[in-house]
């Protein structure tokens, strides 16, 4: 019998604005409007410019650890920005503060998530995005556990979970593919391979030549699109929403991007990175290539860009004041957004402060009769 082929693909790669702001007018026609990308260019500065402050805060010992997002700005933007604002859910690791802020989190509460204040975790009521998750992978599980609860409750929503590189070598990413594949659920996986697991590069934690291929093995739909290109990662992540309002299931964007800044604030990437690599991305920023797409169209010049500067300086106060200005936490708000209704043993811990029983119930041992505890 001759040797047949079971299954053949191929990867697509999509890119519609190139490094010099120049739009493939037949890939990018009605894509996004004129108005939407000043309004896109406009939210990326003042979102870096939030990002820029927070590593100054850390730096002067007023922040603790920080990862910065810059130049991944696009990413996590343009998916954002394909998302229905108070529909879809956003489930998101820690660089995708862009897409956050797009779907109303209030900026400061990232300053107090990153400065140890649990109230940072608070998510507003009618803000659907979960809180930034620290532990690498485990995210997409909640993100699928998500979509799957909407499908059977017949909810036109999808989710969406961003991840990098790095974490699709953890089992958590290929059990979350797993089960999203065989239920057939309404999410998006969207990778944001910026080439550096901290301090490994993407070449020394896979064989695959791409990201976007580890969906074929789960039967997901699968793209590459130039991270650093707002309109390929808004077109993208709008497909892959519109396939699974179809019931079309899970798609995989990888986004192919850069991290400019080190790991975290407490990562030296000198130690590892190539000076002429960053300085070869640093010509791909999402930044300066969506500026100069506007200036060529003569939607922006140096006068806009100045009176933006100076409205992303007044924004950037007023965060830094929300964050720093808070008054202290009492000891019982940390359960405050832990459930919608406490359960009884929480509820106890928070009237006595104790979680031991001889704290919660001093009568058992009799210190209720001790003169000293009457």
């Amino acid at each position: 019998m001759p040797t047949t082929t079971a299954y053949s693909a191929k990867i697509d790669h999509l890119q519609i604005l190139n490094e010099d702001g120049i739009l493939d007018e037949k890939l990018g026609k009605d894509v996004l409007s004129d108005e939407q990308a000043v309004f896109l260019y406009e939210k990326l500065i003042e979102y870096r410019r939030i990002d820029e402050i927070a590593f100054t805060l850390q730096r002067s010992g007023r922040m603790y650890t920080y990862p910065q997002n810059k130049g991944q700005e696009a990413c996590a933007l343009g998916s954002g920005f394909a998302l229905r604002k108070g529909i879809d859910w956003l489930v998101p690791c820690y660089r995708e503060n862009a897409a956050l802020f797009l779907h109303g989190l209030p900026p400061h509460l990232v300053f107090l998530h990153w400065m140890g204040d649990e109230r940072g975790n608070a998510i507003p009521a009618g803000v659907n995005v979960t809180p930034i998750a620290i532990p690498i992978g485990t995210q997409m599980l909640h993100a699928t556990g998500m979509a799957w609860a909407f499908k059977l409750k017949k909810e036109d929503r999808v989710v969406i979970t961003y991840f990098g590189d790095g974490a699709t070598s953890e089992g958590d990413f290929h059990e979350a593919m797993n089960f999203a594949t065989t239920f057939n659920v309404p999410a998006i996986f969207f990778c944001q391979n910026n080439q550096w697991a901290i301090s490994v590069p993407r070449e020394q934690q896979m064989a695959s030549e791409t990201i976007a291929q580890k969906a074929l093995a789960y039967g997901a739909q699968c793209i590459q699109v130039d991270g650093n290109d707002i309109f390929a990662v808004y077109k993208a992540t709008l497909d892959a929403r519109e396939r699974a309002r179809a019931g079309g299931g899970v798609t995989l964007i990888e986004a192919v991007t850069y991290r400019l800044g080190d790991h975290t604030t407490a990562d030296d990437a000198r130690r590892y990175r190539d000076p002429a690599e960053v300085e070869s991305w640093q010509a791909k920023d999402p930044a300066i290539r969506l500026r100069k797409y506007i200036e060529r169209k003569g939607l922006w010049d140096d006068a806009k860009q100045a009176a933006l500067e100076e409205r992303a300086k007044a924004i950037v106060s007023e965060v830094v004041k929300a964050s720093e200005g808070i008054a202290k936490p009492s000891p019982t708000e940390m359960f405050d957004s832990m459930y919608a209704e406490l359960t009884p043993e929480l509820a106890r811990q928070r009237n006595t402060m104790r979680t031991h029983s001889l704290g919660q119930y001093p009568e058992q041992v009799g210190l209720s009769a001790s003169p000293a505890h009457r």
